[in-house]
């Protein structure tokens, strides 16, 4: 019985969002206005069943509240490597421009959720990406370090094209967020953060409790070594093996193989 009530639960919410206007693949367009911004928002997953449930349920009433054209790319790791944060963002890039041309890109880690519908998740201004997720519960809501560019960022797609997007070797947690920063520094970017006092609620992130992601204990020398590769890793040299693409309603879902991009890493490795 249960089961049953869950399974209702999802039916009655899919028919309500299906009722809002939104799409298979997780696609909305407000239908009383223009929106003046299309969305990608990119999700690199691999179980979290739990918390891409509450995401979505979350997510989609909240961004359809901004009246923004948007799309919900979930990116997952099919494979038993350790998990490629970095790589699944650059391949949810890739992925969801086959299906449109969007203005921006959204990164944003499935275990965070905005606060307050104030917090914009519109296009930031070419040149200048978005920090998002820098006051976060967990934390106090006490402000992340200048450099800390991870968890949810905003990207126009020419400004993440110019970076060559995240660097492609860090398998295990740590540092991919970091080589990402250097590479906003190197273009002369300007990283923003909507931090004033009249707006510090605003801003806010829940994180849902999780296992603690074991480090990669390769990060720090290949994030010394960064510099020498913001050309040739990133975008660039994406390699990976789609496995499908499944447009659900609540989300567009691509399911990868990463194997030759950590075929390439360990080759990479061997030759320091």
């Amino acid at each position: 019985m249960a089961s049953a009530s869950r399974q209702e639960s999802e039916e009655t919410f899919n028919s309500r969002m299906s009722t809002a206007g939104l799409k298979f693949g997780g696609r909305f367009k407000p239908s009383d206005c223009k929106a003046r911004n299309k969305v990608a928002i990119v999700v690199p997953y691999r179980d979290r069943k739990f918390h891409l449930k509450i995401f979505l349920r979350y997510m989609h009433p909240f961004l359809q509240r901004q009246q923004l054209e948007y799309a919900i790319v979930v990116v997952e790791q099919s494979d038993d490597l350790p998990f490629n944060r970095g790589l699944l963002m650059n391949i949810g890039f890739k992925e969801a421009q086959k299906q449109d041309r969007f203005q921006c890109f959204i990164f944003h880690d499935v275990d965070l959720l905005p606060e307050d519908d104030g917090n914009t998740y519109a296009c930031p201004e070419v040149g200048k990406p978005r920090q998002m997720a820098f006051s976060i519960d967990i934390y106090d809501y006490k402000p992340t370090p200048i450099d800390h560019f991870g968890g949810v960022s905003a990207f126009s797609t020419s400004d993440f094209r110019r970076v060559n997007g995240f660097s492609n070797v860090f398998f295990g947690w740590g540092s991919e967020d970091d080589d990402l920063y250097r590479r906003l520094l190197h273009h002369n970017l300007t990283v923003t953060r909507i931090n004033n006092l009249n707006t510090s609620t605003i801003v806010r992130y829940r994180m849902f409790d999780h296992p603690v992601a074991e480090p990669n204990p390769d990060r720090m020398r290949l994030f010394d070594q960064g510099t020498r590769r913001l050309e040739s890793d990133g975008l660039v040299d994406l390699r990976y093996r789609r496995l499908s693409v499944k447009f659900k309603p609540l989300y567009t879902h691509i399911i990868v193989d990463v194997q030759p991009q950590m075929h390439k890493t360990q080759k990479l490795s061997d030759s320091k």
